[in-house]
């Protein structure tokens, strides 16, 4: 059972820092935009960055207005070399004032290497398809779940002498469709979400890993979570692989969703889903929000300056979205 303190201590972290319900007239946004580009874009890429140009790019972010940035992955290098200086980058990160700074973590020794470094947040990939969960971290649900259970009582340790206290959350992989398993049952998946919960995270959202979600998919999911959750209901992480990132991050929307993931250039995907390429693009997720009246405190031409370094690192990777290509409308105004 969630202690009252530990409730208590969860609801004043979120009016803080992640606002799922419409922020007042003096909040600086009505949403969180967080940005997942520098974990889940590089980790699905063959090009390895140099620590100093992550270090630009992130310090680029920052400038723009993000509030969160996953920087990096505490993982083997030998699985993902890409990542391998994550300790490194979140040194740089908590140069920035403001800024929470998240890492993700598979496991015990990934959270113990992630609390040593410094981060604000730690989030866990849990899969709602236990064939992508063998195959991204090679644990069944079960095995998962001992997993995180026992990432958390470590947090619990470290927060009871820390002075900034280290939130976790789970992010619920492949919860709208696998391309291993096929069907992913949207009963199985908040039983899932359930038990995580039950585990004692502070928040569990939802990823469309493969980019098979739908908007009716998008609202029904959604609905059951925030009903099984309440406040604990956390973001929606989307990916655009069939089209429809950003229709999905409206049905979202519609159902109160406040928390975002996405990826700048759109760089991203899983190296153990196949196919499951392309993140909501950063930089058209904030001009919709923003088109729409919707605050989301990041700069457009941030964003834009933050774009060309990357291009600058990775010459010879693609990079996505329409804003970029299109401009911004005459007279577009953001929300202020």
């Amino acid at each position: 059972m969630i202690s009252l303190e530990r409730i208590t201590f969860y609801l004043s972290e979120r009016k803080i820092h992640t606002p799922m319900t419409p922020a007042s007239p003096s909040s600086p946004a009505d949403l969180l935009i967080s940005e997942v580009g520098p974990r889940d874009g590089l980790q699905s890429i063959s090009a390895v960055m140099s620590t100093a140009a992550k270090c630009r790019w992130i310090d680029a972010l920052a400038a723009a207005g993000l509030r969160e940035i996953e920087v990096g992955s505490f993982v083997s290098p030998k699985l993902l070399p890409q990542l391998a200086d994550t300790a490194a980058v979140v040194q740089h990160a908590l140069r920035h004032p403001g800024l929470r700074v998240m890492a993700l973590v598979p496991n015990l020794r990934g959270a113990q290497a992630a609390l040593a470094a410094g981060v604000h947040k730690i989030t866990l990939p849990v899969s709602a398809s236990e064939a992508h969960s063998l195959a991204n971290v090679r644990k069944t649900h079960a095995e998962m779940l001992d997993e995180l259970c026992a990432v958390v009582q470590r947090v619990r340790a470290h927060n009871a002498t820390a002075p900034t206290p280290v939130g976790v959350e789970v992010g619920l992989s492949t919860a709208f469709g696998c391309t291993l398993q096929g069907v992913v049952p949207q009963d199985a998946v908040i039983r899932l979400a359930l038990a995580c919960a039950e585990a004692g995270v502070d928040e569990v959202g939802l990823s469309d890993t493969t980019g098979m979600a739908n908007p009716a998919q998008v609202r029904r999911l959604f609905r059951r979570l925030q009903q099984e959750l309440g406040e604990r209901a956390g973001a929606a992480h989307l990916h655009n692989t069939r089209g429809l990132g950003l229709a999905n991050a409206l049905a979202a929307l519609d159902v109160g969703v406040r928390a975002f993931d996405s990826s700048l250039a759109g760089l991203g995907g899983c190296p153990y889903a196949p196919g499951a390429s392309g993140n909501v693009v950063t930089e058209d997720l904030v001009f919709m929000f923003e088109a729409m009246g919707l605050r989301t405190g990041v700069d457009l031409d941030g964003l834009l300056r933050a774009r060309a370094v990357l291009r600058e690192a990775l010459p010879d990777e693609p990079l996505y979205g329409m804003v970029p290509e299109a401009g911004l409308p005459q007279g577009f105004s953001p929300t202020h």
